[in-house]
């Protein structure tokens, strides 16, 4: 089995998941290299207006707004892919503890319909693409020690706590890309991201730094969650989306699991008064415990930091843009959303699945 070619005519790029916050960007620097796109999304957390700056080009992407399931068939009538991006999946703490079984679901189903597909179409077409699968810190769930390696063991609580299910949810998602790549030889690669933050970004989902950005706009205290002892390692996405490109390219990345984030940490009471001094606000956090957060028995690491050095050594990847400067960015994108200023999608440009 060859790998699909990788010259002209330019490469044929999937991405699901293509109109969420990671995915959009994503989206732009595939467009950047001069790919052909087609987005599959079902928009139940991504949003038009993601791929606003996309669906403008000329050419732009296609946009199949559908759940993965049902646009399977029609991408299994059109020539192979080179290359996929599967970042599909339900996202948040919040969304995960309210809808667990959905969340379940969307992560575990969706990637295996996505994996028979690589595997199975482009076997057809005499050739297997090019597979990132988008995992998770969550993955390590406590964790065994600080910083988090690829090969560490994963220790998560009980079943009855839903708080795990997303990390399980997850780690099954890599079993299943990394049986497809030793039964069937498809070139897959498994990122998990560490906290990535950036323009685009909701806190709908109780992603924390797009909540204190609107806090500090609105005037309010950041509610931060238990002490805000607890560190965590931020990195912009306009620093990951081309390094998840350079992943999938990268041969010595096929077949592993590769940490992607930043690896400095900052507290999150720290983070809160970052984002006050930022926006020139002096506007100090609230804590809040966790039980009111979440739910009573919630548990969460005290530390969460990757170790980078496989990231380094097969891309060189160096994260470049300071937090500050992502909180700007962050900052300025919610006082245009405030306004109305958010592009919308341009209109005929989307393709619906029956």
């Amino acid at each position: 089995m060859t790998h699909a070619p990788r010259h002209n005519p330019p490469r044929r790029v999937l991405v699901t998941g293509g109109a969420g916050f990671i995915g959009s960007h994503l989206v732009e620097a595939l467009l950047d290299d001069g790919a052909q796109v087609t987005i599959v999304d079902n928009l139940s957390t991504g949003r038009r207006s993601n791929l606003a700056q996309a669906l403008a080009r000329d050419p732009a992407p296609r946009f199949i707004e559908q759940d993965l399931a049902r646009a399977i068939p029609i991408l299994e009538r059109e020539p192979p892919f080179d290359e996929i991006y599967h970042l599909a999946a339900a996202v948040g703490v919040k969304r995960i503890i309210e809808r667990p079984a959905e969340s379940i679901e969307a992560n575990v189903l969706d990637t295996a319909t996505l994996l028979r597909f690589a595997s199975g179409h482009a076997r057809r077409a005499g050739a297997l693409p090019n597979t990132l699968i988008a995992s998770s810190s969550e993955v390590y769930g406590k964790g065994v020690r600080s910083p988090f390696h690829e090969d560490d063991d994963c220790v998560y609580g009980p079943t009855t706590a839903l708080r795990w299910s997303y990390a399980a949810s997850k780690a099954i998602d890599e079993h299943l890309a990394l049986a497809a790549h030793a039964r069937d030889g498809l070139p897959v690669v498994i990122v998990r991201l560490f906290n990535t933050v950036g323009p685009r970004q909701l806190g709908d989902y109780g992603m924390v730094l797009p909540n204190f950005v609107n806090a500090v706009l609105a005037g309010e205290s950041p509610r931060v969650f238990g002490d805000g002892l607890q560190t965590r390692c931020f990195c912009d996405v306009r620093d990951v989306a081309p390094a998840l490109v350079r992943l999938l390219r990268c041969p010595g990345a096929r077949g592993r699991v590769v940490n992607l984030g930043d690896d400095r940490p900052v507290s999150i009471l720290e983070l809160a008064r970052l984002v006050g001094s930022t926006l020139g606000r002096a506007i100090e956090p609230v804590l809040v415990p966790y039980d009111r957060a979440y739910a009573p028995g919630f548990e969460d690491l005290r530390e969460r930091r990757p170790d980078l050095a496989r990231a380094r050594g097969l891309i060189g990847f160096a994260p470049t843009i300071p937090l500050e400067v992502t909180v700007r960015d962050l900052a300025h994108r919610a006082d245009g959303s405030r306004t109305g200023a958010v592009a919308r999608a341009a209109p005929g440009r989307e393709v619906a699945a029956p």
